[in-house]
Order: structure tokens, then C-alpha cells, then sequence
């Protein structure tokens, strides 16, 4: 998926010149936290978040204190066709919660770690009607086709894989899938040798 998909596009910005007080109204009637600073042709110069004007707020109130002074320059940006693999590195690398994106110098839209929490969330289908099945797979490389085609033979079908990091030998996968008879499935798991350890 890219992040073109999930960008907001054409976000708020603000020019440089401006007030930390305007910055702060323009943040809080849009109800936003990430303020991409831009030129008039609208390309990116700089990065504010509302932590960074609150901090900003006092001080700009008794000197000449702008939005050039305090903003991030040259910040990370992301391109509209990057992964969404790539966007959710960056983001956790660097411990953001916004980035702008660009395309020729232009701003064209700003990704949040919202965006990625509601792009995972699809991803995974939660919120869609469903039956979850945890099964071990152990150590053997054909298990996972092996489960998948129990569950499909029992009129399960796969929403959603997630796996478990590889630190134990248990090698757990967890199976979302449209909402079903799950009994049925572990019965079936069960008989071929595999342990559903949580089930709904």
C-alpha cells in the first residue's frame, strides 16, 4: 500500500513569517498537531508540531520570535509512492508523529501515525465482523500452508495473517477470519495435530 492512499491531501500549512499565536489558532480550529511550514509556491521549508509551539508560546509573547525560528528545517519528508512499511519505520525510527510529504518540491499531503493506526486496522480487518484462531505451527516449514488449507476446508475464510516474533520454538500465528463456526476448524486443527491455543 502506498502512502498516497492514505495521505492527507492538501493539508493545512502556514508561512514562515507568521506568529507562534497564529500557528497555535490555526492547529487548534483545525484540531490538528502537525503544521507543515511552506513558501508561496507551497513548497516545504519547514515542520512545527503543537508541542513545539506550546513550548514557543511564552517566549514569542515578549521578542521577535517566528515560526523561522522554532520550526524544523529541512525535516524528514516521505514521497507519495513510498510503502506504507517504509512510512511505519521512519515514523518509529525517529519517534514522529507526522510527516510531511513532497513530489518536486511541493508539499502534497502529510502522513500521521493515526493514518498508519487506521491503515493497520483495516489491514488486519478489527473492526470488521470476525472469528480470531491462534494456532501453533512449530518448526515445520509446511505448517503454515497446512493450517491455512484446514481452515479454508472448514469453511473458514482468511481476513488476515499475524505472526508472532520468532523467539520461542511455539511459532504462534494468529488467523482472523469472516465471522464463523470456528468449532468446526479446531476440531479439525486438533485431529491433524495442531494446538489452537486461543480461539472466538
Amino acid at each position: 500500500m502506498q502512502i498516497k492512499t492514505l495521505m492527507i491531501k492538501d493539508p493545512i500549512t502556514i508561512l514562515e513569517s507568521a506568529s507562534v499565536k497564529d500557528a497555535l489558532d490555526r492547529m487548534t480550529s483545525h484540531s490538528i498537531r502537525h503544521l507543515p511550514v511552506t513558501d508561496h509556491k507551497k513548497e516545504l521549508i519547514g515542520f512545527v508540531t503543537l508541542t513545539d509551539l506550546k513550548q514557543a508560546f511564552i517566549p514569542s509573547m515578549v521578542s521577535d520570535m517566528s515560526l523561522k525560528d522554532i520550526m524544523i528545517k529541512n525535516p524528514i519528508v516521505l514521497y507519495p509512492d513510498a510503502d506504507i512499511e517504509t512510512a511505519a519505520k521512519i515514523i518509529y525510527k525517529h519517534k514522529v508523529g507526522g510527516i510531511p510529504v513532497v513530489e518536486n518540491k511541493k508539499l502534497v499531503g502529510i502522513i500521521t501515525v493515526t493514518d498508519m493506526l487506521e491503515a493497520f486496522i483495516s489491514m488486519m480487518g478489527l473492526l470488521t465482523n470476525s472469528s480470531r484462531i491462534d494456532v501453533v505451527l512449530g518448526d515445520s516449514p509446511k505448517a503454515f500452508n497446512d493450517v491455512s488449507r484446514i481452515i479454508q476446508d472448514n469453511a473458514g475464510e482468511i481476513i488476515s495473517v499475524g505472526m508472532e516474533p520468532l523467539e520461542t520454538d511455539e511459532n504462534i500465528c494468529h488467523f482472523r477470519l469472516k465471522r464463523c463456526e470456528i468449532e468446526p476448524i479446531v476440531t479439525a486443527l486438533t485431529e491433524s495435530g495442531y494446538e489452537a491455543t486461543d480461539y472466538y
